[in-house]
């Protein structure tokens, strides 16, 4: 499952003619444009991401490719001090992992330099151009730590910004917000179905150069969208007064202190529940290439489509978990968010663990595995990972102390900053491993992680319940 944006805590007041703009879908004009910059930002992104750790350990870390590439050998040198000697796959799968991971922590910054500085505007367009350097720079095999440090840098001022823009056009108390945020996530899902196609079959079957070449020429269509729509979209909000702020935040008081810690505490068990879901980005690609049937119908189906069919059941699969909790909640009392945090991890435990039966077959000499394996453990995953990490969102904004949230969010993220690293180093055990073993390990992690929280919610439950749930005092 593709991961989910944070939004921002408290929206700034929003430009007086959003509030009777139903333009779009009966919502300002401001959310179309927006939703469609961001449409191309992801398909940017996701498609750069899709064909990364392929070029990776298919060609440029290659023992006579890897030289070309500048500063690589004080970068592996680093990487090899901590994990010892990487194979091309292995050092391919870190350096991926490191890039996924800071992709969840630039945006603490990017908000910040918005917030004291620049303002979103600036700081999105920014960000915008930086993304699009990177993805030309990745057409230069010297270029790719400069090409992969502008995407690292350009995401940070992006994503959260724009994604704050978003809940800029409602005033407070706008009840269109939520689905507001619904409709811009459909948007990053309609990126991701076609990102694998569009960016994944032209470095596949094409060149590696052209799929990022696609990638970056995607990030330019969002950044003219973004700068064609800006008269829609809502104005700057104050710059933060430092003393100001401190000020109007109210004290914290013990309880507040020990939310703060548990919330913070937890962020282990939330890096568990994630592995899984994360893996198929990194690992799977590789062990896909390796063990999987990939032609269909007389036609080599290029692997990095198998993130599309992620990306389609993501969708559905959020929407199911919608309805059902309502549902579940007309008959019976609908659980905490730790108690949904641990049932999914629960739930996406048994996609890793899926995979035993096509792993077992294959070191029983069976040969290749057929496709479909890809759509049962996307399924699996995916209705697990629909319960993980947009409750998650929804538990850190709740429980955050009141002026604390926007802060908690950022902290949440780095649950994905540390968890995307250890993913990267845990693909590296599928070259030490038996495949039934890689699996197996990683079912283990995520139902671990169901365990851990089932316990917290044992232990701490009380105390990141909500104020209406409380015994009185």
């Amino acid at each position: 499952m593709t991961s989910i944006a944070s939004t921002a805590g408290a929206a700034a007041p929003a430009d007086p003619r959003a509030r009777h703009d139903r333009a779009f879908l009966g919502h300002p004009a401001g959310l179309g444009w927006l939703s469609f910059c961001e449409l191309w930002e992801r398909f940017s992104y996701y498609g750069m991401q899709g064909l990364l750790v392929l070029y990776l350990a298919n060609y440029l870390f290659l023992p006579e490719n890897v030289g070309n590439v500048a500063g690589m050998d004080v970068l592996r040198h680093a990487i090899e001090n901590v994990t010892g000697p990487r194979s091309p796959a292995q050092l391919a799968s870190v350096l991926f992992g490191l890039y996924a991971g800071f992709v969840y922590l630039t945006p603490i910054f990017g908000g910040l330099i918005a917030d004291r500085w620049l303002g979103r505007t600036k700081t999105v367009v920014i960000g915008a151009l930086l993304m699009s350097l990177g993805h030309f720079l990745m057409a230069f095999e010297t270029a790719l730590l400069p090409a992969l440090g502008c995407l690292l840098l350009g995401v940070g001022c992006f994503k959260g910004n724009i994604a704050a823009q978003v809940g800029d056009l409602y005033a407070p108390g706008d009840k269109r917000r939520a689905s507001a945020f619904q409709i811009f996530m459909l948007a990053v899902q309609i990126a991701v179905v076609a990102a694998p196609f569009v960016c994944g079959t032209l470095g596949q079957k094409v060149g590696w150069h052209w799929g990022f070449g696609s990638a970056g020429v995607g990030m330019l269509i969002g950044l003219a969208t973004y700068l064609a729509g800006r008269r829609w979209l809502p104005p700057e909000s104050p710059r933060s007064q430092g003393k100001a702020d401190t000020e109007a935040r109210a004290p914290l008081g013990r309880r507040g202190i020990m939310q703060l810690v548990l919330l913070v505490a937890i962020l282990p068990l939330l890096m568990l529940s994630i592995v899984g879901n994360q893996q198929f980005q990194n690992a799977y690609p590789l062990w896909s290439q390796a063990h999987m049937d990939m032609w269909v119908g007389g036609f080599e189906v290029p692997v990095t489509w198998l993130q599309a069919v992620d990306a389609v059941f993501s969708t559905v699969t959020i929407l199911a978990s919608l309805a059902f909790w309502r549902w579940w909640a007309t008959h019976r009392t609908e659980p905490d968010e730790i108690t949904k945090i641990a049932l999914g991890s629960f739930v996406a435990a048994g996609a890793p663990a899926l995979l035993l039966i096509p792993a077992f077959a294959i070191e029983a000499g069976g040969g290749k595995i057929s496709i479909l394996w890809t759509f049962a453990y996307t399924l699996v995953n995916d209705l697990g990972f629909a319960n993980i990490m947009p409750v998650g969102l929804a538990l850190y904004s709740r429980a955050s102390p009141r002026g604390f949230a926007g802060v908690m969010l950022g902290i949440y993220y780095l649950h994905l900053f540390i968890g995307n690293i250890f993913v990267g180093w845990l693909a590296g055990l599928l070259e030490v491993l038996p495949g039934s073993q890689f699996w197996l390990l990683h079912a283990g992690l995520v139902g671990a992680a169901g365990v851990g929280l089932l316990l917290v919610k044992l232990v701490f439950g009380r105390l990141l319940a909500p104020d209406d749930a409380q015994p009185a005092r």
